[in-house]
């Protein structure tokens, strides 16, 4: 079996890629490496990869339509996981072109190799933030959407689009909404790398609503697992969404705590609210839980623990 997988050189495709190589699958990984952040982390990752003899990589951007093309023209998939995009919130308020560039034109460019190849089906990266701030929790599938910036309104676009290939051209996907996923080699850009960052090193770092936030943290590895498990599932429908959580949301106070305890104290500069930060996120995985079984997540103290020790590891 052959699967690509886009964006295999950021946190969740690096993370999906190196199980399924161990698992023996055929991985193709395409990404552009772009400097959104760190491009030292997204080719220590690719190093990693390349180890592998039955993972190749291909240096591409998703909104170069024939790059994307040879790809499926080059490659017979079966599947498809499709994790490439721009990410960021508040960088999507500054610079909204971006998001259109990589989430709407690529996502589209990916989508119609998927269809024109008869792709077995499409699973694609969408995002907790298309329910917007919402106070009516947990928050399920079948609510009714309400994105407040390009980068949540981009994904949005993601699922409508998909949703009509299924109907009319009979491509089968899963739209994959992750909350805040974490794990060792996560993003720096975000909240629980970045502050293990500033722990170790001594720096400054900066809160946010004064820690007021509360976030459905999902780790890394719970978040592979069940993605294998739907890798594996038959007679699913046509097209559907699925939350990727674990229903459990932390306040960030408590985050900050807990990590201090772990290694020492850091330096926190408290701020105000910040424009497009949503005050909580809280997902509803009963759906997940009952399709792929999977019941057992990871516990969060746990989950810290490994993170400080690849930071640890690695920035040291």
């Amino acid at each position: 079996m052959k699967i690509l997988i886009t964006g295999s050189c950021g946190f969740i495709g690096f993370h999906l890629s190196s199980f399924l190589l161990k698992k023996n699958f055929k991985i193709v990984g395409i990404d552009n490496l772009n400097s959104y952040y760190s491009q030292k982390l997204k080719k220590d990752r690719l190093k990693k990869l390349k180890k592998f003899q039955n993972f190749s990589f291909l240096k591409i951007d998703i909104s170069d339509n024939l790059k994307v093309k040879k790809v499926f023209t080059k490659h017979k998939f079966d599947y498809v996981f499709h994790l490439a995009a721009q990410a960021g919130v508040r960088y999507s308020i500054k610079f909204p072109r971006e998001y259109v560039n990589s989430n709407i034109d690529g996502f589209y460019n990916v989508l119609e190799s998927c269809r024109k190849y008869k792709i077995k089906r499409l699973f694609f990266a969408s995002s907790s933030s298309v329910y917007g701030d919402s106070n009516r929790f947990p928050l399920k599938e079948n609510f009714n959407l309400k994105p407040t910036n390009t980068y949540s309104l981009s994904k949005k676009f993601n699922e409508d689009i998909a949703e009509i290939f299924s109907k009319h051209y009979s491509l089968k996907s899963t739209g994959l909404r992750f909350f805040t996923i974490y794990g060792h080699w996560g993003r720096p850009d975000m909240f629980i790398n970045k502050l293990i960052y500033s722990g170790i090193k001594n720096k400054k770092f900066t809160l946010n609503n004064y820690g007021n936030h509360h976030r459905d943290f999902t780790n890394i590895d719970d978040v592979t697992k069940i993605l294998y498990k739907m890798l594996k599932l038959n007679n699913r429908p046509s097209f559907e969404i699925l939350n990727i959580c674990s229903s459990n949301p932390i306040k960030l106070t408590e985050v900050i705590n807990l990590i201090q305890k772990k290694i020492k104290k850091i330096k926190i500069h408290k701020k105000g609210l910040q424009v497009a930060d949503v005050l909580k996120t809280h997902g509803c995985n009963k759906k997940i839980k009952k399709i792929t079984k999977f019941k057992k997540f990871l516990s969060f103290e746990s989950g810290i623990e490994k993170v400080i020790n690849w930071s640890k590891n690695y920035y040291l």
